[in-house]
């Protein structure tokens, strides 16, 4: 709907070089009650297609991460850490796109984010 959506995603340090350990804040008001959660992020670099993942986050039996089981209208604040950097960015601008979905045939969106990632130097 048009209606504004509460949503912050915060990453500390904002750098790729030499840090092993990336602090990621997550914020989020659904507007939906989070018994099942499916993720798809896809990340574009120009034009091209770079990276297609697909999870199910919450399948409502034995969930690990604290937004499962999130009722609608609550507060979610997480935080967590992501250990370094897998892959090395090239120079450029990416287009991120995150989906999530609250069944698994992809038919009711619950979010979706189209984040920009500029990387200003290549990683030496």
């Amino acid at each position: 709907d048009s209606t504004p959506h509460i949503f912050m995603f915060n990453v500390t340090p904002c750098t790729m070089a030499n840090k092993p350990i990336w602090k990621v804040a997550v914020t989020w008001i659904p507007r939906s009650d989070i018994t099942f959660l499916k993720t798809i992020f896809n990340v574009w670099y120009d034009g091209a297609k770079a990276l297609h993942w697909r999870e199910v986050l919450c399948s409502g039996a034995d969930d690990e991460y604290s937004i499962c089981g999130a009722l609608k209208g609550e507060t979610i604040a997480t935080a967590f850490d992501i250990k370094g950097s897998r892959i090395s960015f090239p120079k450029g601008n990416y287009n991120i796109i995150l989906e999530g979905f609250s069944d698994d045939s992809e038919k009711d969106m619950v979010m979706c984010l189209n984040i920009t990632m500029i990387v200003k130097q290549d990683t030496f």
